[in-house]
């Protein structure tokens, strides 16, 4: 169960009552400053071939905050700081645990040991014939190879939330001894000859590390340059401007037009002024007081491995930069004083920012409306598991349009109604757990009144809500329909509608999107406590209910109640409409007059027609007719691929949340699909019991070209002509033997001598498939299907 990992014991109880010291030899490594102990400069003979290793059999489970005992692989400052007893993902912690941030909160070897960090490499005060703890734990799956092509062993746990044993070097020979099957690569095929020994030679000769960072092209460092020009203006507005993209693009893997794919750059706050060596400043959110007069805004180049979860891209160029002097600037508005910074000033940008043009803010957002989206999902968690258990499996997300949102036409709504729209974060004081006003949705109520009150008494009541209402992208954004796809405690989003049309869709305007933004990236900490955690899903829950009135809003007013109801099943789905004080709005006008029986579809399609050929308008694969998708479909791969698309049947729910399918084709070359289980709800209105909600029974496929997500949780594999074989014989599975002997016919194991084959290639096709948005796939949630996992 979602909430039983996420949140625990603590947490049931509050909603009830509401790796390192690693010091490398002086004569394997230099430590030229404290700002880059134990990397040397000079290049070494097998650092490149050791890191391709570390990428493809280590980081695809270590990296971001969900790594193994905070082992984050990803680069040589990781590789330094070494391991910690202490996990991240704390769900009964009743205090805010210290962060331990890469880069930020502590930059050199002494300093992570002084906040609980071992080493896996070796150390001064260590023999160069003792082993390191990274070569026991490798010697340990050398030892104890796992059985290929059989189920892991059941000690070998793989729930994301299975108690850790994170011992030291010296503890190590006890942890042998009681677990001899978790020697690494964890719970999967054994490194190959070649890998292994390159790698145990790397780390017998000192584990020389070298930087990766190619000499930056003269062309980058001119735009480096003149963007932190821009960002350090000393105007007020342009200090306030900047304060804003700041807090919005903290997290974003900033890419220059025409630049190297696979360089990125970070926007972060340092002490020191553009031309002298960065010096961050750190805060545990991107709107805490920095602690100094003035910071300054720079780019910072990023120095580590792509991990996909995390990898959110936004890119620069001269366009850009008009594009926010445009906004920010040409725009007619005063500044006479800076607001102030703070947990209370930053749960409510209305306020914070209110001297910025409301339109400028929300266009902002817009402008890059997917990349906003997939922040909610690969934000400061790395995987969405807050905000993700409250979200239905797939649904379509448009925008309304500025010209129709109050909050933008209007200027005091936000300047009557900011007092209702502060967040959790706003309310969290430094109590075991708080006063708990945070999990109080009273100001959501008020605001829901006081925005159908503004509603009511503008032009639109008399109207209603039509087509024009809904943004288009201006004739030329993608980002403008989205769809977003829930796999288990993760999710995704991708431009478009994809799939059949869905069981729910969400209309969000600025309110609302600016609030999702800063409820679960900027005002989220992982290193919170439960009460935090808490509060930041219970608001969430909010603002998905308000999203969902909108699109009501757009349906004829005799649907709306039945449709509602339709998503919110049972008399606890009942009971907690009734406690959020929801209503179906019937008064409220619909402006479209709809002309078949099914106005949700005719509602999203129209909206699909309307993009100016941005979007096609039917899915070939999952939503048309037989007779246009034979037309749209001309290669027999996809025909033949339709066959589990959109299809009901107890076959559904034994395939797994994200499965990759390759086909092999018959030309030698091979087709990638994502087939994405979408799992059918009474309703997501609660924390507890999902599975006590779930109607397996309407579960279905979604079938998407290629890769989009990034856990996948198992891999097929079909020759082309066993491919019309294997989409009969997932269709007859009916039992959980009957899935076994599927695995067993077409499945890649995790102890198949193929997996690390199969991930590589999949790894190597998303870096041709996008260039610049592709990044490492996790492998922490592969599954290992066993008999005793029936579904049923």
């Amino acid at each position: 169960m979602p909430i039983v990992r996420q949140f625990g014991t603590w947490a049931k109880i509050v909603f009830a009552a509401v790796v390192l010291v690693i010091v490398l030899s002086p004569s394997n490594i230099a430590l030229a400053d404290t700002k880059t102990a134990g990397v040397v400069s000079q290049p070494q003979q097998n650092w490149a071939e050791v890191k391709t290793i570390l990428d493809r059999r280590c980081v695809v489970c270590h990296s971001c905050y969900d790594a193994p005992c905070q082992l984050k692989l990803t680069s040589p400052q990781g590789l330094l700081r070494g391991a910690s007893k202490e996990a991240v993902y704390h769900t009964e912690r009743l205090k805010d645990a210290q962060p331990t941030r890469l880069g930020i909160d502590a930059q050199t070897v002494p300093e992570w040991v002084r906040l609980g960090f071992f080493p896996i490499l070796h150390t001064e005060e260590q023999s160069k014939e003792d082993s390191t703890l990274l070569e026991k734990y490798l010697n340990l799956g050398r030892e104890y190879p796992l059985s290929a092509n059989n189920p892991v062993p059941d000690e070998l746990g793989l729930a994301i939330d299975r108690p850790l044993v994170c011992p030291t070097s010296s503890e190590f020979g006890d942890f042998r001894n009681s677990h001899p099957l978790a020697g690494m690569p964890y719970a999967a095929a054994p490194l190959s000859e070649n890998d292994f020994h390159v790698f145990t030679n790397w780390v017998r000769r000192g584990a020389p590390i070298s930087s990766s960072l190619a000499e930056m092209p003269a062309e980058i460092q001119s735009q480096i340059d003149a963007w932190e020009a821009f960002l350090n203006g000393s105007d007020l507005r342009n200090r306030l401007m900047s304060r804003y993209l700041y807090e919005h693009l903290f997290l974003a893997r900033l890419h220059f037009d025409n630049d190297d794919s696979r360089r990125f750059f970070k926007l972060v706050r340092s002490i020191t002024p553009p031309g002298k060596a960065i010096d961050v400043v750190a805060t545990r959110r991107p709107f805490d007081n920095p602690g100094i007069e003035q910071v300054h805004y720079r780019l910072q180049v990023i120095d580590e491995s792509i991990v996909h979860k995390e990898h959110l891209v936004y890119t620069l160029s001269p366009d850009r930069m008009s594009r926010f002097k445009e906004l920010f600037l040409d725009t007619d508005w005063n500044l006479f004083e800076l607001p102030p910074y703070g947990t209370a000033e930053g749960g409510n940008p209305f306020s914070t920012f209110s001297a910025i043009p409301a339109r400028s803010r929300y266009q902002f957002l817009l402008d890059d409306a997917l990349f906003f989206v997939r922040s909610f999902i690969r934000g400061p968690v790395c995987h969405g598991e807050t905000a993700v258990d409250v979200i239905e499996d797939r649904f379509w997300v448009s925008f309304l349009d500025p010209d129709a949102d109050l909050s933008v036409t209007d200027p005091d709504f936000l300047e009557n109604g900011a007092q209702y729209l502060e967040l959790p974060v706003s309310d969290m004081n430094d109590g075991a757990l708080g006063d708990l006003q945070a999990f109080s949705h009273k100001n959501q109520v008020r605001y829901i009144e006081y925005r159908d009150s503004q509603y009511r008494n503008s032009s639109i009541f008399t109207t209603g809500f039509d087509y024009s209402s809904i943004w288009d992208g201006d004739g030329d954004n993608p980002d403008a329909r989205i769809t977003v796809f829930r796999h288990f405690d993760n999710a995704s989003a991708m431009t478009g509608y994809h799939g059949a049309v869905p069981e729910t869709a969400w209309i969000i305007d600025f309110p609302i999107f600016e609030r999702i933004y800063y409820d679960l990236v900027a005002g989220y900490d992982v290193f919170g406590r439960v009460e935090h955690q808490l509060s930041t899903r219970l608001y969430m829950d909010e603002l998905r209910m308000e999203s969902e009135d909108l699109f009501l809003s757009f349906m004829p007013e005799d649907v709306r109640q039945e449709m509602h109801n339709g998503w919110y099943k049972g008399t606890l789905a009942e009971l907690h409409t009734y406690w959020h004080r929801r209503h179906v709005d019937n008064d409220f006008p619909s402006g479209i007059e709809f002309t078949t029986p099914n106005p949700k579809k005719e509602f999203l399609v129209e909206l699909l027609r309307n993009g100016k050929g941005l979007w096609p308008v039917s899915d070939a694969i999952n939503r048309c007719s037989p007779g246009d998708c034979l037309q749209h479909l001309q290669d027999p791969i996809d025909q033949t691929v339709r066959g589990l698309a959109n299809q009901r049947g107890p076959w559904v729910q034994y395939l797994p949340d994200l499965s990759i399918l390759i086909v092999e084709t018959e030309d030698g070359s091979s087709r990638i699909f994502s087939l994405a289980h979408d799992k059918a709800h009474t309703n997501v209105a609660f924390l507890f019991d999902e599975e006590a909600r779930r109607e397996p029974q309407s579960d279905v496929l979604t079938v998407i070209p290629g890769l989009f997500a990034s856990y996948p949780n198992f891999f097929f594999n079909v020759r082309q002509e066993k491919l019309g074989d294997f989409i009969k014989e997932t269709k007859a599975v009916q039992s959980q033997d009957e899935w076994m002997e599927l695995v067993a016919e077409y499945g890649v194991r995790r102890t198949s001598p193929d997996f690390w084959e199969t991930s590589d290639f999949l790894n190597t096709f998303f870096l041709d498939q996008s260039p610049i948005e592709a990044g490492i796939l996790d492998l922490n949630r592969y599954k290992d299907p066993k008999k005793e996992d029936d579904p049923t």
